[in-house]
């Protein structure tokens, strides 16, 4: 049984609302340098940074459990460690060090996929996001893969490519591909069959999460699984083809692909007696696709057949609901969460996002554990999310989330609420600038608006973010200057290295925050426990509340 002790300051506040602006990150870079911060007209937020209580703080890298500080943060890391107060190995290191260690070629998991494939001189497929952006996987780990797939005697394997562009730069496809080749080409031999299968843009086919679009599954089931889709003779040729025909398509939207043998046929439709791994270790993308391979009854599409594999994630993607049953590496175990000692004082939270953003405020922020702790003093909101590329409509649904929250703040009803505003992220993704400038406008009318309330019913604002995305939208060469293509900024999609702004609002000008070393997103649980009152449970990083 966990518990709190009171501290011995006498200011406590017990009111405290979490704003994380997803995506919006720090840099003194200007509008021409790709920082549609800069760019964009933010009063309330501006003012907020310049003349209220403000730190930088770090989103990504070891400050978020990331093997190195050149690893981009992610918005499911940074709310793993906006949630729990400390920081825990993150999928990429976990997975790294279970292959670089053996301990992965040494489980049950591995060896059942192994022997399944031997024993009924069957497939195995390798399904996958394919760079090294290191948020969703790497690709080096899927050599690795291959590599002692090779050694453990298997004979035949199909790689279904999932292309980015997202968290690498948008038309880079065909530099991981002519990379693989050059693998493939000194892996391969007489007995040793491995090829392409299929593939297609990360946003088009396989990569739904949230259930926010489940046809994106149903149109990867159909390439990966049934053979049905555009037929190409090699990926090289699927990319090339595509971006003739649309020289604006970027990775990450290209259409699904089926890779063909001389006779015209699929060269690896999944079928009984295969072996799939599915090598994404981040969960939210993973999960969709491994229902569609695990559930026999399963009724979001109708995948007009369901062969019998053995079906493994290279992570298990949902601890709670077991997604899927077999897995190759451990994730991390989350306990102690900040949640849970709120709970254990009875207090009482509210969480709201819109789909987009709405598992990282209760699912991730619990430490990847599904549904409520204690509905007793737990209330989620979800806002569905629009199908829509969101450049489209970079407003999303702010306005929504905003309206509701002043509703849940003036009716007194709960001490802590944390909200997730998924605009900077989810816009900033698709390499847009302008649409990214009108999200980030909007999300400053959200902010003064919630100033208002706060100001009205004594609420403290926390507002930071998890990560970078939006300060950082035009490719940058390695002197850190603008990459231009036909006179051009070349856009980036990805998120940033940039450290993230903690500011404090508070209308009795109470407290004000410092800055220790190595700052970050684990302080910020410490912190809110600090202005309740309450001392930091043990193992819990140093709070950044300064008493004024």
């Amino acid at each position: 049984m966990i518990s709190l002790k009171k501290n011995n300051q006498n200011i406590i506040t017990k009111k405290i609302l979490l704003i994380i602006l997803d995506g919006v990150g720090y840099t003194e870079k200007k509008a021409d340098e790709g920082n549609a911060i800069d760019k964009a007209n933010l009063p309330a937020l501006k003012n907020l940074w310049k003349n209220h209580p403000c730190i930088q703080i770090q989103a990504h890298g070891k400050a978020v459990g990331m093997p190195s500080d050149e690893d981009m943060g992610n918005s499911e890391v940074g709310h793993n460690v906006l949630g729990s107060g400390r920081i825990f190995d993150q999928g990429a290191k976990l997975v790294s060090n279970s292959i670089n260690s053996g301990e992965l070629f040494k489980g049950k998991t591995w060896t059942d996929l192994i022997l399944n494939v031997k024993s009924n001189s069957s497939t195995l497929h390798f399904l996958g996001l394919f760079s090294d952006g290191n948020v969703h996987s790497h690709i080096n780990h899927l050599t690795s893969l291959i590599r002692n797939a090779k050694s453990d005697g298997v004979k035949k394997i199909r790689i279904h490519a999932l292309l980015d562009g997202r968290d690498v730069p948008e038309k880079s496809a065909l530099e991981y591909i002519d990379n693989f080749e050059k693998f493939l080409a000194e892996i391969r031999t007489p007995d040793f069959d491995i090829q392409y299968a299929s593939g297609g843009g990360r946003m088009t086919i396989t990569m739904d999460r949230y259930e926010a679009d489940w046809k994106m599954v149903e149109r990867g089931w159909k390439v990966h699984v049934l053979g049905e889709g555009r037929k190409f003779s090699s990926i090289t040729e699927a990319v090339e083809t595509f971006r003739k025909e649309d020289p604006k398509v970027i990775d990450q939207y290209l259409p699904e692909f089926v890779i063909v043998d001389e006779k015209n046929e699929p060269t690896g439709k999944i079928s009984d007696n295969d072996s799939v791994v599915f090598y994404n270790f981040r969960g939210d993308r993973a999960i969709e696709i491994s229902q569609a391979f695990s559930y026999e009854n399963f009724d979001k599409f109708d995948r007009v057949k369901f062969p019998k594999v053995y079906f493994a994630g290279i992570m298990q993607y949902d601890g709670d609901l077991k997604i899927p049953e077999n897995y190759l590496v451990p994730p991390p175990k989350i306990d102690k969460t900040l949640s849970e000692y709120l709970i254990s004082e009875k207090i009482k939270e509210y969480a709201l996002s819109e789909t987009q953003k709405f598992g990282h405020v209760t699912f991730f922020w619990n430490g990847n554990k599904s549904g409520y702790l204690d509905k007793n003093f737990e209330t989620y909101h979800e806002i569905t999310s629009d199908i829509i590329p969101f450049d489209q409509a970079p407003n999303m649904k702010a306005f929504e989330i905003t309206d509701n929250l002043i509703e849940v703040i003036k009716s007194n009803e709960y001490e802590f609420i944390r909200v997730n505003y998924p605009n900077g992220d989810m816009v900033g993704h698709t390499g847009n600038f302008h649409a990214t400038v009108k999200s980030l406008e909007v999300l400053d009318e959200c902010i003064q608006k919630l100033i208002t309330v706060a100001d009205e019913t004594g609420f403290v604002l926390l507002i930071t973010a998890d990560h970078g995305n939006a300060d950082e939208m035009y490719q940058l060469d390695k002197k850190g200057k603008v990459q231009f293509q036909n006179g051009i900024p070349v856009p980036k999609t990805s998120h940033t290295l940039n450290p993230v702004n903690l500011v404090l609002y508070d209308k009795e000008n109470r407290f004000g925050l410092e800055k220790k070393e190595s700052s970050g997103l684990a302080n910020i649980a410490g912190t809110i426990l600090d202005m309740m009152g309450y001392e930091l449970p043990e193992g819990f990083h140093d709070s950044l509340l300064k008493r004024n």
